[in-house]
């Protein structure tokens, strides 16, 4: 059902507004984990983003997948795609992968999670299709996982059902490179 509604709200979206840019993050699609989205106008100063970010690492020896699945509300403070802007966010996290403070030890973590943040940025219209933008953002991580060592994929802690962790992080950033659709 929420699937739906954003859909929803993003289809009318683009179709009211007519304002519509695809985006894929510079930065970190050159280190293989892809970050694209879309970002449409949903007012006269603001706009709807959903990104997703995936790292497709399935290693024997360390595991890096994950997938974070962010839709983002963005007010602009001069004028829509140029200039400072802030968003507010609510994301999901699905992952399997070793967190920093499991580095070097033979334990990674599998589970799903969800993010609370905000992001500030700043976009430079290029000309009348492209457009850059800047962004930092972070939050709150709240996770949920089973803890497993790695090849025997033994489980390690004592949690009945899922293990609990919660981190205030940055879990945004880079440098987009935007195409206006209409």
């Amino acid at each position: 059902m929420k699937k739906l509604l954003i859909l929803t709200i993003l289809l009318f979206s683009i179709h009211s507004q007519s304002q519509t840019y695809v985006k894929v993050n510079a930065f970190s699609t050159l280190l293989t984990i892809p970050n694209v989205g879309i970002e449409t106008s949903i007012g006269k100063k603001s706009t709807f983003q959903f990104d997703i970010t995936a790292s497709f690492w399935n290693s024997k020896a360390t595991p890096m997948q994950f997938y974070i699945f962010v839709p983002e509300y963005r007010y602009h403070f001069h004028e829509k795609y140029n200039g400072f802007y802030v968003g507010a966010n609510v994301g999901a996290t699905v992952f399997n992968f070793q967190k920093w403070n499991y580095l070097n030890t033979n334990m990674y973590e599998k589970g799903i999670g969800y993010l609370i943040g905000a992001t500030i940025g700043y976009q430079k219209k290029i000309n009348d299709k492209f457009m850059i933008d800047c962004f930092l953002g972070g939050g709150n991580s709240q996770g949920f996982y089973k803890g497993y060592y790695i090849g025997t994929n033994t489980r390690y802690e004592k949690a009945t059902n899922y293990n609990k962790s919660g981190e205030w992080l940055p879990y945004r950033g880079g440098v987009m490179v935007s195409y206006r659709l209409n």
